[in-house]
């Protein structure tokens, strides 16, 4: 195994709309969708496509949206492993405009502190080349063992304000940190910080504006977003992630990952699903090719 992503997984209903509500009164979708949903799930489900040999440890309900997620990995590139949470499987209501925008309403939560075999989970953790993990709140329990055992920790804190310490436990494992800027005022102030504490790399999006970052050497590295028809947004800051971190895997630079990391968001903006269907290692190659008119290497 490769890769290994814990945390982050639910079954969802999407609910698709001209615009947002803003009165109180009967309102009809333009579409509707159930779906496998967050951030670990649409992770795996792009590392698993792109070739990554992938494992997801996640905590879903023993229910029938339970059944639906394992059914759904059954048909995936990904080892797809599970504990059991007595509050059922975390499921979120998603309103989609037609921007792109989305509320989210969680209807049910996962538990915070569930019982699962940590011993089980560390030795993947200990045997991976890389944890990925986001801010939920059980994996908080593997980042000893990732330290421990030297496997690098890739954090994705998303949309962090620099100021709530629930995620203080992530920020102080991660070697590779990803965040979004929509949280925060100062995020290049916040990216410095970052890699003075240590960090290998800071890598920041910016929706529709592209994405930076920053590496350990002090390069400063920016591109442009890809334009792709926007479809779902869903999953795209989770499918450039996985873009990213295909690239790093082999050897590419920062500039290379970053554009891999646009095309592989936008290619799942363009679809239904967290990752686009067709997404694989030549699809994405000859994508790159077609946009920058020059090889992958």
């Amino acid at each position: 195994m490769d890769v290994f992503v814990a945390g982050g997984c639910s079954w969802d209903s999407i609910v698709y709309l001209d615009e947002f509500p803003r009165e109180t009164e009967t309102h009809f979708a333009r579409d509707f969708q159930e779906t496998l949903g967050s951030s670990g799930a649409g992770k795996a489900l792009n590392l698993g496509r792109l070739g990554v040999d992938t494992r997801l440890h996640a905590m879903i309900g023993d229910d029938r949206y339970g059944e639906a997620i394992r059914e759904r990995f059954d048909a995936e590139p990904v080892t797809f492993e599970a504990d059991i949470d007595p509050n059922g499987t975390e499921r979120h209501v998603n309103l989609m405009n037609d921007a792109g925008e989305r509320i989210s309403i969680f209807v049910v939560s996962p538990t915070q502190e569930p019982d699962i075999d940590y011993e089980r989970v560390e030795q993947w953790t200990a045997k991976a080349d890389a944890l990925v993990v986001s801010p939920v709140n059980y994996t908080r329990g593997l980042l000893p063992a990732a330290v421990e055992a030297g496997t690098p920790v890739w954090a994705d804190i998303h949309a962090y304000d620099g100021e709530d310490g629930y995620y203080d436990d992530f920020l102080a494992a991660a070697d590779y940190l990803f965040m979004s800027e929509e949280g925060m005022d100062d995020y290049r102030g916040f990216m410095h910080e970052q890699i003075d504490a240590g960090k290998r790399l800071v890598v920041c999006t910016h929706g529709e504006d592209g994405a930076t970052a920053l590496t350990a050497d002090g390069e400063w590295v920016e591109v442009p977003a890809a334009e792709f028809e926007m479809i779902d947004t869903n999953g795209a800051g989770d499918a450039f992630f996985a873009g990213y971190l295909y690239g790093h895997r082999q050897g590419l630079p920062v500039e290379t990952n970053l554009r891999l990391g646009t095309l592989a968001g936008g290619l799942a903006v363009s679809s239904l699903d967290l990752a686009h269907p067709e997404l694989s290692p030549d699809r994405l190659a000859a994508e790159y090719e077609r946009r920058y008119e020059e090889p992958l290497r």
